[in-house]
């Protein structure tokens, strides 16, 4: 584990957080990595009921750096190479499909693209009110990851999904209650005490009872192969990224100017 995740234990609740507050949580291959081998450990725990997820500083996750270092990941080259989701997908494996144990995302600030997707991914949502979420593909030239083509429409339905995404809304902490992307909203102030209270209080029920009940909603949710789903996403963001608008639209967004689209 390095020090861009950090955890900490209080009776059976595991708090993750993220740790790059100077880049406000942005992801490097890094960070995601070791956000996700932490999900992992969290699971192989059996002192661990319940985990929350936050950021450190004044944002959740502000998404991918796209300033920052070619993608790192800890797999072998040769397993690198066939990965065909990476971390990106594994946010929705990870905390959905292999960590059958809550988990409650605490977002304490700006949470935007695979950032938004990471809290989407989470069981329960509490934000706190100054927070802003943003899905924020059509500004940078790419399409939905993350597995937010699975988990918006779940809780928004699917004109609010499109709406949000096609207009590059920005939700803000009451608001996404209303948009249903959060359970509870919280003053800005009293937001990391609510943050622990809430989870030590799921911690009153038996650890078993609730892996169960998460497995069948998961289960339930499934209506496609989750898998597939996020391949499609993948496929889907590279042909952006790739196009000519897709690189001047993040031209556009690092020198802070409005991008010139030609539809190629």
């Amino acid at each position: 584990m390095t020090s861009l995740v950090t955890t900490s234990d209080d009776g059976h609740v595991r708090t993750i957080t993220l740790n790059r507050p100077d880049k406000m949580n942005a992801l490097s291959g890094a960070l995601a990595w070791s956000l996700i081998e932490a999900i992992d450990a969290a699971v192989a725990d059996d002192n661990v009921w319940v985990v929350a997820l936050t950021g450190s500083g004044r944002a959740f996750c502000a998404g991918l750096d796209l300033s920052g270092p070619p993608n790192y990941s800890p797999k072998s080259p040769q397993n690198a190479q066939l990965d065909d989701i990476s971390w990106v997908g594994n946010f929705v494996l990870a905390l959905r499909k292999r960590c059958d144990k809550p988990v409650v995302a605490g977002i304490n600030g700006v949470a935007v693209g695979a950032g938004l997707g990471l809290a989407m991914a989470a069981d329960v949502r509490l934000i706190a009110e100054s927070a802003r979420l943003m899905a924020g593909y059509t500004r940078i030239g790419g399409s939905p990851d993350a597995g937010l083509t699975m988990t918006l429409p779940q809780v928004m339905g699917y004109e609010r999904t499109m709406r949000f995404m096609m207009e590059n809304r920005t939700v803000t902490g009451a608001e996404a209650l209303e948009w249903g992307m959060a359970g509870e909203a919280v003053a800005d102030d009293a937001f990391a005490a609510r943050l622990a209270e809430y989870c030590q209080s799921l911690c009153e029920w038996s650890p078993i009872t609730l892996r169960l009940l998460k497995r069948g909603v998961v289960k339930a949710c499934e209506s496609n192969d989750m898998e597939q789903q996020l391949r499609y996403e993948v496929t889907n963001i590279r042909m952006a990224f790739g196009s000519e608008d897709g690189r001047e639209a993040r031209a556009a967004f690092l020198e802070k100017r409005k991008p010139v689209f030609k539809g190629r």
